[in-house]
């Protein structure tokens, strides 16, 4: 395979290209992998940056229609957008719905807009592992925003928020016993919290929910590297099409306060130190796999370790030292 040439069609803004590239860095063949580092670093040598939004929330919540409504109110304003889209796999077939695409009906069609749907690969929390390379991709092809939707379930958020700059989650209007619901761990890394369907009968209902919010966000956590009013509650409505200006103005805001405070280049550096290391990590076990004497040994000594004959830290030890 020529990656020179695929990294030269990604950056000229080839779909088809991109696509295929996104095919190629999702594959766990070991020699696509080989092939899928050396057109990441081609593609990175470019420099270009996009603005990195996470997006989750609930099933139901209405992510698949914001995003429709949120991404073509930004082609209006002449930005190019990429959605990835990670959908949730069968723990058995690895199969995926990857019905994002069909649910975005209006958004996949327009030509300043690239919608890619992956399955999560039973990855934890329903993030594709590749994900980061894939929104890599999307920048160097010259997208201006990638939105990186999750399937909202598990660690998937926190893995989400380690590979984007804005995370936004999206909330439906609900009473006050929703409210404890939300896992606070969810709430301490999001950046703005839209509560979404703010329109017809629950109009008044989402007001609420949005005030309800944005007093529980005063009280949970103030984020000294973040200006004063962040993070925010507001209302949207993705079937109206509405708050969409606010909440746009409200990200802008603070993506220029990150970028002025030297926060935006201090994050995008612990990122990439991250993803170095979690690579690190997912080679040391893949060599724990692949080499069929080392795998063998890990089995025996994980039924030792289960049945009490060998300590964990013990047993790791032994492993550890095998690698060399």
């Amino acid at each position: 395979m020529d990656t020179g040439d695929l990294a030269e069609r990604v950056k000229a803004g080839e779909r088809r290209a991109l696509a295929r590239a996104i095919t190629l860095v999702e594959s766990a063949r070991a020699d696509h992998r080989e092939a899928a580092a050396e057109l990441v670093a081609e593609v990175g040598k470019a420099g270009q940056q996009a603005l990195r939004i996470g997006l989750s929330g609930t099933p139901g919540v209405g992510k698949s229609t914001f995003i429709e409504a949120f991404g073509l109110f930004l082609v209006e304003k002449g930005l190019k957008v990429a959605v990835l889209a990670v959908d949730p796999s069968s723990a058995r077939s690895g199969g995926s719905i990857l019905g994002d695409k069909t649910r975005m009906e209006q958004l996949s069609r327009h030509p300043m807009a690239f919608i890619r749907p992956s399955p999560s690969q039973s990855q934890l929390g329903g993030v594709a592992r590749r994900s980061r390379e894939a929104v890599a991709l999307c920048e160097g092809a010259g997208f201006d925003v990638v939105l990186v939707e999750t399937v909202g379930v598990g660690q998937s958020e926190t893995m989400v928020a380690g590979m984007v700059d804005l995370f936004l989650l999206l909330l439906a209007p609900a009473g006050g016993d929703e409210l404890q619901g939300v896992k606070r761990g969810i709430m301490e890394i999001a950046d703005i919290l839209l509560v979404n369907k703010a329109d017809g009968a629950l109009r008044d209902v989402a007001r609420r929910t949005c005030a309800d919010y944005a007093g529980a966000l005063r009280l949970l956590r103030k984020r000294p590297q973040d200006p004063e009013g962040f993070p925010k509650a507001l209302l949207v409505s993705a079937v109206e099409g509405t708050g969409m200006e606010e909440a746009w103005a409200e990200m802008e805001a603070l993506v220029n306060w990150r970028r002025d405070s030297g926060a935006w280049d201090r994050t995008r550096a612990e990122q990439a130190q991250h993803w170095f290391e979690e690579e690190v990590r997912h080679g040391l076990m893949r060599r724990l796999t692949e080499d069929k004497a080392l795998a063998a040994r890990m089995r025996e000594l994980g039924a030792a370790v289960a049945g009490g004959e060998r300590s964990p830290a013990e047993a790791a030890t032994e492993i550890l030292s095998r690698l060399g």
